[in-house]
């Protein structure tokens, strides 16, 4: 629904899809000229300078386009935007500069989603592994940085945070499987540090996922596949009514994976949500949901062992481990006038982890192995509110966004112990609490000045870091604190409704652990990163679309957790520069093709040539895929991920092996029906999926050896599902 009023040759207005809630970022044109703008988060607009017998455009993503003439600017029109397949050829770059989630968008909508990490995939740029076993987080690569489990990128979902501060296994540890890829609408990403809403570990970028207010139809899904992989989901409407939505979702899954030793893999998933839209545009959203998951794992294994067991034996079949994690979020958005409102949120986790490993098998203990155990209980309070203020003057505007809050994180018992089998415990070696605080606030403003956007922002944020360590006899609680200022500064030109072009720069920050700050007195608690990007996104023919980009990135202190040894090792500057291109082209509305490539050079600012090698940093990375979406009701896609062979030790003495790995899928929809066939690993490609030089010693072993240790790649593998739409 678009609602006009005219105010001296200015439409306010407010786009809402078939169920009524507000779209956004639909993009609103006036035919034959540069004139356009996009709707904000509430679905509503204010476009400049139009007249009676204006002819506007209404476009969105997966929407079909309204054409309409303004006749009588004082009276209110009433539209309702219908779905339809995804037209690149209609969508118009968004006037924002994170843009490039546009691309994001795009590949959510014509690629299958088989869960949340696979959702990280749709970023440009970053490539994802898993560690071990299907139940922990998985390691992540972007922009020259091996960011482990999330040291170097923020990620949320709806604004709350997943990112764990001071995890019993790494900093920064995002486990994103809480998540039920069906309840997935969009993502909100941008690289490099650059948004001042976004704070600790936003240094190569920040993910925030959007979950679906409201489902059109009940749906089930039942998927089976190779090594007793078996999922069910659903998705189930509450409440279907103009102003209000509440749907519940669950889903069930397990899998043996194609190790000798069984996986054993589980994971129970609820979600609920209810959003309420209010008469005078307020709106109100609950969200709750609840996550656990238990697993074995068969851990890394050295080079030297495959001959005797194999790529998928096991040196330590006890690996593995079980998380759980419930959430609960309200949401308040409040309309102040046409021009003004203030979002809310707070947010509570509760948050289990216990992980089992061994990565240097019996280097240390020739008896009983390595085995540790790290284990923590946390609970996650926050809450943010921001207020936004649109101002009009002759032939600009300006968008002001103040905003601020805080975030408490309580770890009990957090541990790294040495253990047997997972049955016995040898040695503590650190079991403490940890309170850690963050205060945080931000001015972010929005200069709108014809064809330019200029974007001076600010972020403050305040730490404060308390840790009680249960090993030492008397009670004493370590404490430190630090601010940090990050000032960021973006440009945008628009030069025409098919090319941006842009510039940011900013300073951006990540943590260390509160367990090494304390210890060490507060050094390096807060090291800063300065980044910059020049690129552009570009439309040179209607059915593509392209994004580059030049990049730039410093780091004051390159942080390398290392869990089983409950430290963190700086390993001094870096810098970092590379280019990133991306490219998505539809030469029909059912048939898209994209390419993401990205190279990075990533090196120590403090070691000389030679020894200055960031372990395990991706130098050039492929992702690409043709995808069918008929509208007939067949789909199929073919995806490769490539990555280059990349140093795994500072000197690139050790080298980790690049891989290049087919997926691909198939299937057919009828009208409450839909039956795929997905293959991993299409090519049945050998390949390690992480990797890691590490110093190790087996049992029957007198010296240690350092070489590659690796998970390997699932080989291939098929996987069929049912759905059933009512």
């Amino acid at each position: 629904m678009v609602s006009f009023i005219n105010y001296a040759q200015t439409l306010t207005g407010k786009v809402v899809d078939y169920s009524k809630l507000p779209l956004e970022d639909v993009n609103v044109l006036v035919l034959n000229s540069t004139n356009h703008i996009h709707t904000n988060r509430e679905g509503q607009f204010t476009l400049e300078n139009v007249k009676i017998g204006d002819s506007i455009q209404v476009s969105h993503i997966s929407f079909k386009t309204i054409t309409l003439t303004i006749k009588k600017i004082d009276e209110p029109l009433t539209i309702e935007m219908e779905e339809e397949l995804l037209s690149l050829s209609e969508i118009i770059i968004p006037r924002k500069l994170n843009a490039l989630k546009v691309l994001a968008d795009i590949n959510i909508k014509t690629n299958p989603v088989n869960n949340s990490q696979d959702v990280l995939k749709t970023v440009p740029g970053l490539i994802i592994g898993q560690h071990a076993g299907g139940g922990k987080a998985e390691q992540i690569f972007l922009r020259g940085f091996d960011i482990d489990h999330g040291t170097d990128i923020s990620i949320s979902v709806e604004g709350m945070p997943v990112n764990m501060v001071s995890h019993a296994h790494g900093q920064g540890y995002s486990d994103l499987h809480f998540v039920i890829p069906e309840t997935i609408n969009k993502l909100d990403f941008d690289k490099g540090s650059y948004n001042s809403s976004k704070g600790n570990f936003a240094t190569a970028g920040y993910i925030n996922f959007e979950l679906k207010e409201r489902i059109e139809n009940n749906q089930v899904k039942l998927e089976i596949g190779d090594f007793n992989t078996q999922r069910v989901s659903t998705l189930l409407n509450v409440i279907n009514t103009e102003n209000k939505s509440g749907y519940v979702a669950a889903e069930y899954s397990l899998t043996d994976g194609p190790f000798d030793s069984p996986q054993n893999f589980n994971r129970i998933n609820f979600m609920g949500r209810y959003t309420n839209y209010f008469d005078n545009n307020d709106k109100l959203s609950l969200l709750a949901s609840h996550f656990s998951s238990t697993w074995n794992a068969s851990g890394q294994i050295p080079t030297r062992s495959v001959s005797d067991i194999g790529r998928w034996g096991a040196i330590d079949d006890t690996e593995g481990g079980q998380t759980s994690r419930s959430n609960i979020l309200l949401d308040y958005t409040k309309r102040i006038d046409d021009d003004s409102f203030i979002k809310n949120k707070i947010h509570y986790s509760k948050y289990e982890f216990e992980l089992y490993s061994n990565f240097t098998f019996f280097l240390d203990n020739p008896i009983d192995s390595d085995q540790i155990r790290q284990k923590e209980e946390r609970s996650i309070f926050g809450l943010d509110s921001e207020y936004n203020k649109q101002f009009y003057f002759d032939d600009s505007s300006l968008t002001l966004q103040i905003g601020g809050g805080l975030r408490n994180d309580q770890i009990n018992e957090n541990e790294l112990s040495y253990t047997i089998d997972r049955l016995t415990t040898n040695e503590n070696l650190a079991l403490g609490d940890v309170n850690e605080t963050n205060f945080f606030g931000y001015i972010n403003t929005k200069f709108n000045l014809g064809r330019w956007i200029v974007n001076p922002s600010i972020r403050i944020d305040y730490f404060k870091f308390n840790y009680y360590d249960r090993l030492q006899e008397n009670y004493e609680i370590k404490s430190e604190n630090k601010a940090t200022l990050s000032p960021k500064l973006n440009f945008l030109y628009d030069y025409s409704n098919n090319l941006q072009l842009y510039f940011k720069m900013g300073k951006g920050f990540h943590s260390n652990d509160t367990r090494v700050i304390v210890e060490q007195s507060g050094k390096e608690i807060l090291p800063s990163v300065y980044g910059s990007d020049l690129g552009a996104v570009w439309k040179p023919i209607p059915k593509i679309i392209i994004n580059s980009a030049l990049w730039y990135l410093f780091s004051e202190q390159e942080f390398v957790y290392v869990g089983d040894g409950a430290v963190v090792e700086p390993n001094g500057k870096s810098r970092r520069l590379g280019v990133d291109f991306s490219m998505i082209y539809h030469p029909k509305n059912w048939l898209s093709f994209n390419a993401d490539i990205n190279y990075a050079h990533a090196r120590s600012v403090d070691n000389p040539d030679g020894e200055n090698y960031i372990p395990l940093a991706p130098d050039f990375t492929i992702s690409s895929g043709i995808t069918v979406n008929h509208p007939k009701g067949f789909f199929s896609s073919v995806r490769l991920i490539h990555i280059n062979d990349r140093p795994a030790n500072e000197d690139n003495s050790i080298v980790a092996e690049g891989y290049s790995v087919v997926d691909f899928n198939v299937g057919y929809k009828w009208e409450k029906m839909v039956f795929g066939i997905e293959i991993r690993n299409l090519l049945n490609t050998e390949w390690n999926e992480t990797q890691f030089a590490t110093e190790t010693r087996l049992k029957d072993e007198i010296e240690a050896v350092e070489e590659i240790h690796f998970i390997p790649g699932t080989p291939f593998n098929l996987k069929a599902s049912f759905t059933y739409i009512f």
